[in-house]
């Protein structure tokens, strides 16, 4: 589709603006509803076109030249509509054809909820809110007063409702000598967004510490709590951390939401035939199943997907956790408060005296609460938790090296899945390619003899926010525990030695799922390295 231009006095084909002045050139075609931005708008040229307006015209600015702002617009021809937008803006317009899908994704992006904010923030403190520099002592009390004005109440809100049309699962707010970085991570990757002022840090913290129910006048010391809000309509549950820095408190806010609907184990990407030996092993009647992997590799989401396959009224199921993250229909979850000594261990003591039939256990972290989750095992109940290890062999000998007896091991363990979480492509933009041999080099020995003709590569569009990815999926690798692994296991073997037995009786490793997933489309080369480094 090629750009058309509209502006009194405009000859067709004249350039729309100077050398780096414009997103726009004249004849180019990228207005397509999934084409991306040729660059980033600057906050400059995005100021030029508030909010409101670009919301009520459907408007996005591309550029500028001597005055004139150059804007993408669903019918540039109508001569009116920029008159009314000069009018407005107080400038000369000119109009370029954009498709409405694209003018909506890139007005989502760039003027969403938190942008809206901060500039209204702006307009309506003023340079009153210099009064809390960081250097300042201010007293608690001035700093709740301010953190409960209108506008910086707006300000939190929007970053919040923002994260979550973004699909972020954290915001970190980090206050440096001379900005203040906004970042959310989405799809377990961080991106810097525009972010508010440094000088109004100081009422942002205060707002967030009030709705946590922390301390607002301590700064020396970490810090945390929780929120709960309803935002877009959704029960969201907010994790908050403070960690003081030589430049004020950095803020973690984890979103949790409360109504999210549950994965079931044919959504979390596994393969068919891996699929089914894991079916198989959470239907056993007893004995210890282990999910293994770093921290944010979707292990409680693979937990819960599978005490859903298992939750039926003819089953009690009790879970213990820190935090209990998402409330699962007909189970009984328990939250560890340690400040109270009701820990993991004390947890499980508590579930074998309610008679259930299957437990989770959201960490083992010591030997005490590994001993209870192995009397559990040898007592009849089935029991899931995860560890932190780099590979499903690794949990065996964390299991050795934490104390637990070598017999113990072997009568309970009965499977241990390792898995991490790799970006999906997205559908819209994503372009096929010839891979070179030395791209593929550090999974060759994964590979097929025959290199593939045509992978997948990230693009990026408005539909994916100019990412190239959308969405998350898991690559796994299983180990199950039968008999000749179990002998090996009581001979305490270190975890080479584990690996290769497993490996010989049928398990596939992290990069063999992946490199699957890499040959379908799904994913790329570069995120399975990225997530199964060593």
């Amino acid at each position: 589709m090629a750009v058309r231009a509209a502006k009194a006095g405009a000859a067709p084909g004249q350039p729309l603006a100077g050398p780096g002045q414009s997103m726009v050139a004249s004849g180019q075609s990228f207005l397509e509803p999934e084409q991306p931005l040729p660059q980033e708008p600057s906050p400059e040229l995005l100021s030029r076109l508030p909010p409101d307006l670009a919301r009520r015209y459907r408007a996005f600015p591309l550029g500028a030249e001597e005055g004139c702002l150059v804007l993408a617009l669903p019918e540039p021809e109508d001569l009116l509509l920029l008159d009314e937008l000069q009018l407005q803006l107080g400038c000369r317009v000119r109009g370029v054809r954009a498709e409405p899908e694209w003018l909506e994704a890139a007005i989502e992006r760039y003027y969403g909820a938190g942008a809206q904010t901060v500039q209204s923030v702006l307009a309506n403190l003023g340079e009153g809110v210099e009064v809390l520099r960081e250097e300042e002592e201010t007293a608690a009390a001035q700093a709740e007063a301010l953190a409960n004005e209108a506008p910086v109440v707006r300000l939190v809100n929007s970053l919040l409702v923002e994260a979550l049309q973004r699909g972020a699962s954290d915001v970190h707010l980090e206050p440096f000598e001379g900005e203040l970085r906004v970042r959310y991570r989405i799809d377990g990757i961080l991106y810097d967004v525009p972010g508010p002022p440094r000088r109004l840090f100081p009422a942002i913290a205060s707002r967030v510490k009030i709705m946590a129910g922390l301390d607002i006048a301590e700064k020396r010391l970490p810090q945390d709590g929780r929120i709960r809000l309803r935002l877009l309509g959704r029960d969201v549950d907010i994790r908050v951390s403070t960690a003081p820095t030589i430049f004020g408190e950095s803020i973690v806010l984890r979103l949790l939401e409360r109504s999210s609907i549950l994965y079931g184990l044919t959504d979390l990407g596994m393969g068919e035939e891996l699929l089914q030996r894991f079916q198989r092993l959470i239907h056993r009647s007893h004995g210890i199943i282990l999910v293994t992997g770093p921290t944010g590799s979707g292990k409680t989401t693979t937990l819960y997907a599978a005490l859903n396959a298992l939750n039926s009224p003819e089953r009690k199921i009790i879970t213990v956790e820190d935090p209990v993250e998402y409330q699962l229909r007909g189970v009984n979850q328990m939250q560890v408060r340690e400040q109270i000594g009701f820990t993991f261990a004390q947890g499980l003591r508590t579930i074998l005296r309610q008679d259930p039939d299957v437990i989770l256990v959201g960490e083992i972290r010591d030997e005490e609460t590994a001993r209870m989750a192995i009397q559990a095992a040898l007592t009849g109940h089935l029991v899931f938790s995860t560890l932190h290890t780099n590979d499903a062999p690794g949990a065996v000998t964390r299991l050795l090296d934490i104390g637990i007896e070598p017999y113990l091991v072997a009568s309970t363990v009965c499977g241990v899945l390792s898995q991490r979480l790799v970006r999906v492509l997205c559908s819209h933009c994503r372009e096929g390619y010839r891979p070179a041999a030395e791209e593929l080099v550090p999974l060759l020995e994964e590979l097929p003899a025959d290199l593939p003709e045509l992978l997948f590569r990230p693009v990026g569009c408005p539909r994916c926010g100019g990412i190239g990815y959308r969405g998350r999926t898991g690559i796994y690798e299983l180990m199950l525990v039968d008999e000749p692994l179990a002998e090996l296991v009581v001979s305490r073997p270190s975890t080479n030695e584990l690996r290769r037995a497993a490996l010989a009786r049928g398990m596939e490793r992290l990069r063999q799922d992946g490199w699957r997933k890499v040959q379908s489309g799904v994913t790329t080369v570069e995120e399975v390295l990225r997530v199964t480094q060593e």
